[in-house]
C-alpha cells in the first residue's frame, strides 16, 4: 500500500539518535518506504538492542550530537532533504543523576544540529522531536495543548523545553523565506513496544524482573500516563514530514502525538493488563524516596487531528498485546518481528481509513 503518499522513496534523510528504540523504528519503516536513510547517532547503550537486531541496510555515522563538527560533516556529506531529530538523552531519572548530559545533549546538540542545517542547500524540512513532558504540569486532568507555557521540574523535562525554545529562536532568526526549511516540533506520550531494553521503562524493567524470578518494585503505581505504540508517534512524525516536504506553512511549529483519552491510565492498571501476557509478573510499591515525577499528564491531539489528518490506530490492548508478542517471538527465533509488525499497523491504519495510506 502507498504510504505518506510515496514522498519518502528516494528521499535522502538524516535520522539522529536512529540507534535508540524510537529511532530504530523510524529508520526501519523510512527503509521500507524506499528512503536513502543516513543515521547518525551513539552507540546502543544496551545489550540487546533493537538497532542491532535489525540490520538494517542504512548508512550508518557513529558520533556524539554535542560533536558540531561532526553533525557539520555528516550533514553536509549526506545532503540530507529532511532530517528527523531523535538524539537525546531521554530519561528523567537519569538526569537527576548527570543533569549536565542532559542540557549539553538537548538543548546545545539540538543547536548544533540546526547550526549545521544553516547550510544544507538541499534541505526542506525539519522535525523536531521533543517529549510530552515540556509542559509546565500543573496536573491538570485537560490535555495540554500546543501553546500551553512550557516548563519541566526535573533536568529531563526542563531541558527538552528549553530545546524547543532554540528550535523557535533558529526558525525565527535563520530560517525564515520562500526558499528556508520548514521546522516543527514533535511532542509524544510514553511510548511502547518491541526493542527497547532501557533502564527505568516499564516493559523493560518488567521483563527484566521476570528474567530474574523477582517481583517488580514500582516507583509510583497510581501516576497517570498517555501511553501508546512507538508506530502511532512514528507514523505522525512521518505525516508530519510530508506535510512539510510539501511546502504547507502550517506545519510549522509544535504538534502533540498522544493516544485516545480512554487509553490513559496508571501504572496500576498497565501492570494489572500486562499479567494477562505473563502470568508470572509480580509487582509491588517501593517505600523508597525517589526524585519528584509528574503524576498526571494528558496530551491534547486536536490539532494533529484537524490540521494534518493524525489519528491513532491502535488502542492500549492491542498496543500491549503487539509489544509482547514481539519479545515473545525475538525470544523464541531471535530475530525480530519488527517488518511484520509494522505491515499489521500499516494494514490496521488503511481499514480505520488513515489519511497517510491508500491503495
Amino acid at each position: 500500500m502507498k504510504q505518506f503518499n510515496d514522498i519518502y522513496r528516494g528521499r535522502r534523510v538524516l535520522v539522529t539518535g536512529h540507534t535508540g528504540f524510537k529511532g530504530s523504528w523510524l529508520s526501519a519503516w523510512l527503509n521500507q518506504m524506499g528512503a536513502q536513510v543516513t543515521g547518525f547517532a551513539l552507540p546502543p547503550c544496551t545489550t540487546p538492542n533493537h538497532w542491532d537486531l535489525l540490520g538494517l541496510p542504512v548508512a550508518d555515522v557513529r558520533g556524539d550530537i554535542r560533536d558540531s563538527t561532526a553533525i557539520q560533516r555528516t550533514v553536509q556529506d549526506c545532503r540530507p532533504e529532511i532530517i528527523f531529530h531523535l538524539s537525546a538523552q531521554p530519561l528523567v531519572r537519569r538526569s537527576y543523576r548527570d543533569p549536565l548530559e542532559s542540557w549539553s545533549t538537548n538543548v546545545m546538540g539540538t543547536a548544533n544540529l540546526l547550526e549545521a542545517c544553516r547550510s544544507a542547500a538541499d534541505l526542506r524540512a525539519i522535525v523536531v522531536i521533543t517529549t510530552d513532558k515540556v509542559y509546565a504540569n500543573n496536573e491538570s486532568t485537560q490535555g495540554y495543548r500546543e501553546d500551553d507555557r512550557l516548563g519541566g521540574h526535573d533536568p529531563y523535562s526542563a531541558s527538552k523545553a528549553a530545546s524547543e525554545i532554540v528550535v523557535e529562536s533558529y526558525r525565527k532568526s535563520f530560517f525564515f523565506g520562500n526558499d528556508a526549511p520548514l521546522i516543527a516540533t514533535a511532542r509524544a506520550g510514553n511510548v511502547i513496544g518491541g526493542g527497547d531494553w532501557s533502564e527505568d521503562r516499564i516493559i523493560p524493567d518488567v521483563l527484566r524482573a521476570l528474567d530474574r524470578g523477582c517481583s517488580l518494585e514500582i516507583r509510583s503505581p497510581n501516576a497517570t500516563r498517555p501511553w501508546q505504540h512507538v508506530l502511532e508517534c512514528t507514523a505522525g512524525y512521518l505525516l508530519l514530514g510530508q506535510h512539510l516536504l510539501n511546502g504547507n506553512q502550517d506545519g510549522v511549529g509544535a504538534w502533540n502525538f498522544g493516544p485516545a483519552a480512554d487509553d490513559n491510565c496508571t501504572v496500576r492498571s498497565l501492570l494489572a493488563e500486562l499479567q494477562s501476557y505473563w502470568p508470572d509478573l509480580e509487582w509491588h510499591s517501593s517505600e523508597a524516596q525517589h526524585p519528584r515525577e509528574a503524576g498526571l499528564l494528558h496530551l491534547d491531539t486536536c490539532k494533529a487531528k484537524s490540521v494534518l489528518g493524525w489519528k491513532p490506530v491502535w488502542g492500549l490492548g492491542k498496543a500491549l498485546a503487539a509489544t509482547a508478542q514481539w519479545y515473545r517471538q525475538q525470544a523464541a527465533t531471535r530475530q525480530p518481528p519488527t517488518i511484520p509488525q509494522l505491515s499489521s499497523y500499516v494494514e490496521s491504519a488503511a481499514l480505520s481509513g488513515c489519511c497517510w495510506v491508500g491503495k
